[in-house]
């Protein structure tokens, strides 16, 4: 197994992806790594050469750039020049840390889209706090900001088969992020991607959810379009770091007292602390290529990159991407078929 690196992307770019990748050296001995990125610093990090190649490049694409431009106009970019890579099959997955926006133009235009999949879109596991597993899947989180009925029906094939394959999840069920729980809430797009999904045998269906029951655990599969979807986890990974916090000030001022009690508290603050920490979930996954390609955090350090290179891992093991191939190719017509009649159905 072979995985194309974009050494050069992140805020922590090149040290912390190397070092990372060095663990995940260590600890996955079937996979091969391969970095690239500026030789004169990268070279010097690299501790041990094993199962770890090196291809320079002379240009980044930085976190500002614009992406579609970004990578038509830095074709020896170390993330460019990655997704070629794979593109040619010399490597299995992409990964990086870098542009977000560059990585979803390069994994669409480049690596390419799976025959049957409209618009590929950014999936992510969350931690679920009440559900039967630990996490569940959300998406889109922002490669597409609008989308139709059709798409929306088409991440919950996608996000049932990431939690089935990654994540292990034994018939995962699927809602639908909405402004209500109600059949009938939302705007057209909302409203008609409901009965296309309510009535499909492609995965299993629960109905639709509001933001605030995310995390409650009563969903495998989250789908959104990708506005909603951004905005959504947004709003939630910035309350649970500012309640973790407020929780934290306030122990610290409650005194002598306050401070026992949260000394006995600790290890479970601990506990969600590191269920809500993206360092130990890996990346962020776009669904709908040929290939696997993964965003870990612009921050991320060592054990993120070496995680993520596990999640990659298993979903190369799993077959992932040829399982879903396969089920779009058998049952395209069927989509097809159904959206249309829906869509005439409510356009008249």
């Amino acid at each position: 197994m072979k995985i194309a690196i974009d050494a050069m992307g992140g805020d922590f770019a090149p040290f912390e992806i190397i070092k990372g990748v060095e663990i995940a050296r260590d600890r996955y001995k079937d996979i091969e790594f391969q970095l690239y990125g500026t030789e004169g610093e990268v070279k010097p990090l690299i501790q041990n050469w094993e199962r770890i190649e090196l291809i320079p490049t002379t240009e980044v694409i930085a976190m500002g750039d614009e992406p579609v431009k970004a990578m038509r106009r830095k074709k020896d970019s170390s993330m460019v020049r990655a997704a070629m890579a794979v593109k040619a099959g010399r490597a299995d997955a992409l990964f990086s840390a870098g542009n977000t926006g560059a990585l979803l133009s390069s994994a669409i235009f480049l690596v390419g889209r799976i025959k049957g999949v409209d618009r590929p879109a950014l999936a992510t596991a969350l931690p679920s706090f009440g559900g039967k597993y630990d996490h569940f899947v959300f998406m889109d989180l922002g490669a597409n900001a609008d989308s139709k009925p059709v798409h929306l029906y088409q991440y919950g094939i996608l996000g049932s088969f990431y939690a089935s394959h990654v994540l292990k999840i034994d018939e995962p069920s699927v809602r639908l992020l909405n402004n209500g729980a109600e059949e009938d809430k939302g705007d057209e797009v909302h409203k008609t991607a409901h009965q296309l999904m309510k009535n499909s045998p492609s995965f299993n269906f629960l109905g639709n959810i509001e933001a605030r029951d995310l995390l409650d655990g009563t969903a495998d599969v989250v789908v959104a379009d990708g506005f909603s979807g951004n905005a959504a986890l947004k709003a939630t990974e910035g309350t649970a770091l500012m309640m973790l916090k407020q929780i934290k000030q306030s122990i610290l001022a409650a005194g002598l007292r306050g401070k026992i009690g949260g000394a006995l508290l600790k290890p479970a603050f601990k506990e969600v602390q590191k269920k809500l920490d993206y360092n130990e979930a890996g990346g962020a996954v776009i669904l709908g290529t040929k290939a696997p390609v993964v965003k870990t955090h612009g921050s991320a350090k060592a054990t993120a990159v070496a995680n993520t290179m596990g999640q990659i891992k298993i979903m190369v093991d799993t077959q992932l991407i040829p399982d879903i191939q396969q089920y779009i190719n058998a049952h395209t017509e069927e989509l097809r078929a159904g959206n249309d009649a829906l869509s005439e159905q409510t356009n008249d």
